[in-house]
């Protein structure tokens, strides 16, 4: 079992592609509570970098383009799976995931008790992004 002091200070960012990212920034605050920290427009109404915050959370998001660096990226919604998600630590579960619901989150799994401790659930963004949410803190 790896010491969990060593990963203090650690930072991981997400960096998801959308295709409107306009509309998935006003999404992830309506839906998850993200808010615009940083943002800087691209050529032809994109996004070239955005930057969300949440409690002590940051995503990192653009539009979808075809440069160098963008040609390794698309939807899950166009690609047809996922190959990775975000699990975020909430303390009201319950809340969090009514709130989803509310602005139009897909059920992936719904809010139900978790084997391995505490409550959680899984939704889908309106471009395919997995999302979960849960009360387990991995690093209590």
């Amino acid at each position: 079992m790896p010491n969990t002091t060593q990963f203090q200070g650690a930072r991981l960012i997400p960096n998801l592609v959308y295709h409107d990212a306009d509309e998935a920034i006003i999404w992830l605050d309506r839906a998850f509570g993200f808010t615009v920290l940083l943002r800087v427009e691209g050529e032809g109404d994109k996004i070239a970098h955005a930057q969300l915050v949440r409690d002590e959370m940051m995503i990192m998001l653009s539009s979808t383009r075809d440069d160098d660096f963008g040609k390794n990226f698309d939807t899950p919604q166009v690609r047809g799976i996922n190959t990775q998600g975000a699990y975020i630590v909430v303390e009201d579960v319950s809340a969090a995931y009514e709130r989803a619901l509310a602005a139009g989150a897909q059920t992936v799994m719904p809010l139900q008790t978790q084997d391995y401790g505490g409550e959680g659930f899984t939704v889908r963004d309106p471009e395919g992004h997995i999302w979960s949410f849960g009360d387990y803190d991995p690093w209590v």
